[in-house]
């Protein structure tokens, strides 16, 4: 927190902040520190605007500068007919005019990876005051998945000079002490006794996602109320566990498209394959071009659903190897109940 109010500093008294970028497994609190950074800063000055992005949701520049668009202004702008300059040009006139700064969290900027839209996002933030003066903007980027590597256009990388953050895993103790405060708010006293909160913990700490101990913790006394029991048992934990440790696959899944669920279904029935390979069967479903392809299996990659590995020479250069990063049989599952959910077919 104390890193990231220094990068924001700046704003406060008129300036351009210091962009930043933070790092670390899910679940370590990211979001949450600048939910609550952002509401100081707007308890403290209407000088600043802080805007907080969800790139799984808004992925493209156009999705991005609407929802600052509907911050800044409080409306929407027309639904049909409104170009991105003309959008682009009303922030900036505005954020001038009452000489406001913007402040930019874009939350998971992995998913704007694909086909570098994060470097045209970036590019119009941080190089905005060249063609608009007094258009102030700064940028905290979060990142759950620090091995993707990727390299920004020359031009935006000469000023998203980022201050890293870093968001280390919870300790088991952390762990423990988080949990014990959620079960004693969620719970009637006794309902999670301390030999429960302790094998939520251990099963949190394996997973690596404290999201999970929290989800955990609601599936096991979901279990334990439809026993009608007044306590957790360690049953109801196991029997929830199966179902929380996948609570990010699930959560992945919600945005995607039809034909991007159809390619991560073809890429778990083969488990792994050669891009190739997959294209193949990609294309005979689908009629799609490489180009279609491509672009999606870079967002699955981003999603973290898929590993596309480079695993030597293939028919045109460096063959990729696109593996499931999950028990194919549970993604195809949950792939079907996305593509077919309940109430689409006839009444019964």
């Amino acid at each position: 927190m104390e890193a990231l109010k220094f990068c924001v500093r700046p704003a406060l008294q008129g300036g351009r902040p210091v962009s930043a970028l933070c790092l670390g497994p899910p679940g370590t609190g990211k979001t949450t520190a600048i939910f609550k950074l952002f509401s100081e800063m707007e308890a403290h000055s209407s000088k600043v605007v802080p805007v907080h992005v969800n790139c799984q949701m808004d992925h493209t520049r156009h999705a991005i500068f609407l929802r600052i668009y509907s911050k800044l202004l409080g409306h929407s702008p027309p639904a049909s007919g409104v170009s991105f300059k003309r959008v682009l040009e009303r922030i900036a006139k505005t954020l001038a005019k009452d000489n406001r700064v913007l402040v930019v969290a874009l939350d998971d900027v992995n998913y704007l990876f694909p086909e570098k839209e994060v470097d045209r996002v970036l590019y119009t933030l941080l190089r905005g005051h060249e063609a608009f003066p007094g258009f102030r903007a700064g940028v905290i980027a979060v990142l759950s998945e620090p091995a993707l590597n990727y390299v920004f256009d020359p031009r935006v990388g000469s000023v998203f000079q980022a201050e890293e953050v870093s968001f280390p895993l919870y300790t088991l103790e952390e762990i423990r002490d988080i949990l014990g405060r959620r079960a004693g708010i969620g719970f009637y006293p006794g309902v999670a006794s301390g030999e429960i909160l302790d094998k939520v913990a251990d099963l949190t700490e394996r997973a690596g996602d404290l999201r999970v101990g929290i989800d955990l913790l609601k599936r096991a006394g979901m279990e334990a109320e439809r026993r009608a029991s007044r306590r957790i048992s360690d049953e109801d934990v196991d029997r929830a566990y199966e179902r929380s440790r996948l609570v990010h696959l699930s959560s992945a899944l919600k945005p995607l498209r039809e034909e991007e669920l159809l390619l991560l279904g073809l890429a778990a029935e083969m488990e792994s394959a050669r891009a190739g390979d997959l294209y193949e069967r990609f294309q005979a479903s689908t009629g799609s071009g490489y180009t279609r392809f491509h672009e999606i299996l870079n967002k699955l990659d981003a999603a973290r659903l898929v590993d596309t590995d480079f695993s030597g020479p293939g028919h045109r250069g460096r063959s990729r190897v696109v593996r499931i990063r999950y028990d194919p049989k549970e993604v195809l599952a949950r792939v079907k109940k996305e593509r077919d959910p309940p109430g689409d077919g006839e009444s019964i």
